[in-house]
Order: C-alpha cells, then sequence, then structure tokens
C-alpha cells in the first residue's frame, strides 16, 4: 500500500472530521507558551516575569501531562480530556483578563501554571486512538498504524508552525492577548469535540482485551525517554541559538520564522517516512536518523549569517520527525496495550523537559560564546542521541509488532 493509499485509507476510517479536530486541538499547547511569555511580558513591562510564566507553564504541562495519560488508560480518555479542555481553556482566558487588571506577577504565574497543568496532549493521546480505529483493516492494518505514526509526526511538527505564527499575527494585528484568547477558545471547542469524539471510546475498550498489563518503565521505554529528551534537547537549543544569531544580526523578530524552517523540513520527511520499506526496521531508524542529528548538526558550528542558518536548520529538520516517529512508534509497541496513553504522553513530556534543558544550557553557553556556543549544546545533542542508538540497537531491535488486540464488536465504534 503507498503512502498516500495508506493516508487516505485512515482519513476514510476516521471520518476527515475527526482528522481536523485532532489537529486543530493541538494548536492550543503550540501557542501557549510563547503566548504566555509576550502577555506577561507586556503587561508586567518584564522579560524574567515573562519568561517565568512561559516556564512554569511549560514545566507544569510537562509534569502532569504523563498523570493525565495514566489516568486517560484507567478511565477513558474521554472524561480526562474533557475536564483538561475545559479547565485548561477557562485558566488561559482567566490569564488574559488576570494580565488586563493588572494583577500580581505571582498570580500570573499561578494561572499560567493551571492553564499548563490542564492543556491536554491532543497528539499523544491521538496516537493512542489509531490501532483501534485500523483494526479490521485485515493484512494492512500494520502499514496503517505506522503511517498514522507518521502522520502524527508530521501533524505536531505543523500546529509547531503554524501555532506561533498564527499567535504572532493575532499579537501584531490586536493586542498582547489576542494569541491566548484564540487558544482558549480552540481549547474549549475542539479540545471539546476531541473529548467527545466517538473514536474516545476505543482506546478505553482495548484495555480489556487480554493482553497482560505490565510495567511501564522497562530498559526500552527509558532508552526512547532518553531519545526524546535529547530532542527536546535539539529544540531547546536551536531555538536559543537562533534567537541569539538572529538579534545580534538586527533582526531579532525573524528569530521565530527561522526557527519554524525546521518544523518545515520535519514535515515533508515526517509524511514521507511512511513509504519506507518494512524490511527497514524502527531500530534502525532510529540509529540513521540519530546519525543525521550529529552530522547534520555540525555546520551549525560555522554559522554566522541568517541565510546560511536558514539552510542549515531547513536540511536539519528532515530528520527530526523520523526520528521522533520512530521513537513514538517503538514506545507504542514497547508497553502494555493498556498503558499507550500514559506512555505517550510520557514520551511528550519528555521532550518538553529536554526543550527546558535545551534552552537553559544553550543560554547560559551564549552568554559567553554567543550563538556558536548555543548550537554546541545542538551538536553535543545530536552525538549522544547517535551514541545512545547505538548502543540501545539489541533493545530496540527486540520490539516487535503489536497483534491487533480488539474483539470485532469495536471495530465500528469510531467511524
Amino acid at each position: 500500500m503507498s503512502p498516500i493509499a495508506s493516508y487516505r485509507r485512515l482519513f476514510a476510517l476516521a471520518g476527515p472530521l475527526y482528522v481536523v479536530t485532532a489537529f486543530l486541538g493541538r494548536l492550543p499547547l503550540a501557542m501557549s507558551q510563547m503566548g504566555a511569555l509576550l502577555l506577561v511580558s507586556s503587561a508586567t513591562g518584564s522579560y524574567a516575569a515573562g519568561g517565568l510564566a512561559a516556564g512554569t507553564l511549560a514545566v507544569a504541562n510537562a509534569v502532569c501531562s504523563p498523570f493525565a495519560g495514566a489516568l486517560a488508560d484507567r478511565l477513558g480518555q474521554r472524561p480526562v480530556v474533557l475536564v483538561q479542555s475545559v479547565v485548561g481553556g477557562l485558566a488561559l482566558a482567566a490569564l488574559v483578563g488576570l494580565a488586563a487588571a493588572d494583577a500580581t506577577t505571582t498570580l500570573l504565574v499561578v494561572a499560567a501554571a493551571l492553564a499548563g497543568a490542564f492543556a491536554p496532549q491532543i497528539g499523544p493521546l491521538a496516537r493512542a486512538r489509531w490501532r483501534p480505529i485500523t483494526h479490521g483493516s485485515g493484512a494492512h492494518q500494520p502499514r496503517l498504524v505506522e503511517a498514522a505514526f507518521s502522520y502524527e509526526g508530521a501533524a505536531d511538527e505543523a500546529s509547531f508552525v503554524l501555532g506561533p505564527a498564527l499567535l504572532g499575527t493575532l499579537v501584531a494585528v490586536a493586542a498582547p492577548g489576542a494569541g491566548l484568547l484564540t487558544a482558549a477558545g480552540l481549547l474549549l471547542v475542539f479540545g471539546v469535540w476531541f473529548a467527545l469524539h466517538p473514536t474516545a471510546r476505543l482506546t478505553h475498550a482495548a484495555r480489556h482485551d487480554g493482553h497482560v498489563a505490565g510495567g511501564l518503565l522497562t530498559p526500552v521505554f527509558v532508552v526512547l525517554l532518553l531519545a526524546q529528551l535529547l530532542i527536546g534537547v535539539v529544540f531547546g537549543s536551536v531555538q536559543t541559538g537562533t534567537t541569539v544569531l538572529a538579534t545580534a544580526a538586527g533582526e531579532a523578530g525573524t528569530a521565530g520564522l527561522v526557527h519554524a524552517v525546521l518544523g518545515i523540513g520535519s514535515v515533508a520527511a515526517g509524511l514521507a517516512i511512511a513509504a519506507l520499506p518494512e524490511r527497514v526496521t524502527y531500530a534502525t531508524r532510529v540509529l540513521v536518523t540519530a546519525g543525521g542529528l550529529f552530522v547534520l548538526a555540525v555546520p551549525l558550528l560555522s554559522t554566522d549569517s541568517l541565510r546560511s542558518l536558514v539552510l542549515v536548520v531547513l536540511v536539519l529538520g528532515f530528520v527530526v520527525a523520523p526520528y521522533m516517529i520512530s521513537n513514538f512508534t517503538l514506545g507504542e509497541r514497547a508497553v502494555p496495550v493498556n498503558r499507550v496513553s500514559a506512555a505517550m504522553t510520557l514520551l511528550a513530556a519528555a521532550t518538553g523537559l529536554g526543550y527546558a534543558l535545551g534552552s537553559a544550557t544553550a543560554g547560559r553557553l551564549a552568554d559567553t560564546s554567543g550563538h556558536t556556543g548555543a548550537f554546541a549544546v545542538t551538536v553535543a545533542a545530536g552525538a549522544t542521541a547517535l551514541l545512545l542508538a547505538a548502543v540501545a540497537q539489541p533493545l530496540l531491535r527486540g520490539v516487535v509488532r503489536r497483534p491487533a488486540p480488539l474483539e470485532p464488536e469495536m471495530v465500528d465504534a469510531g467511524r
């Protein structure tokens, strides 16, 4: 089955409305961190306060989302995502209201923390739905699940390109709070819609299929968590280095656009990876793309202009989504079927924590060595990812495809 045929089949099984809902539902998370930074900085006149609010939001989401994923495995995604979407959307709106009312920095940070704690990880939760959605598709199901994970990786990357771009446009043409109000509206509409969609029932039903429950933090899953932590470090350090270089060039406003180029290449590669033949195992894909992260990051050390940086970042992006897709696919296969939602959100949380670590470390080095110091963190993360992938090959090769576990009566539950 060709990639185009696979994607058509996936969208037919889930329904185009579900695909649109799941994509728009993940935009608020992509908008909220930068939105909090811009809003709180504008309201308080302090970039430190804005950074504190944004950082608190990100950390709260990284810490709380795995617990929400585990709860979704026990209770089902519907009640968990519904509460998250309503409370998270209202918290974002409250943050805007508090900023308009000249609230203290402490109150603003608390509101940001609440918004981050309840913001649902739609992308990881959507990944958990595809195996039950594709059940009953016969011999093509394994390839359909792999294509679904390729699509989700590309969709995540696209959301982190479109989300900040939409936010920046709204802030520029309206007000600092307009972006977060839009994010709140999107979450209250599409987050709730995602929670109520019939496919939400499938993942909860799948936990009763007779698979033996087991622990989540197995050696192979710990390797995948570390791999996602490292790609987060890449994201954070590239964004920091790009900001430093753009500011030094007197074009600070272009930093976001340059960083978005990383996502453009990543989206394209993420969609194309579904065309790889089955004989190219996911363990091999992790190894090759980790090598790509290292090799393609090295030119960042000699980059001294925005024009050359755009080209380097674009090329680097072509290995980002394939690396992440491979990690998430192995993660879905490596855990018990009744822990998939928790596993997916935990991998996403590791990425977020890596982003914070990469940003902080790159920022410190940039203070003394400029953008080259920041990009050195990117190269180091790529080298570590390659070493990890090479050492962990025996573990990764031991992860096999999961057999279709669902009962026949569940096949049409999400149509």
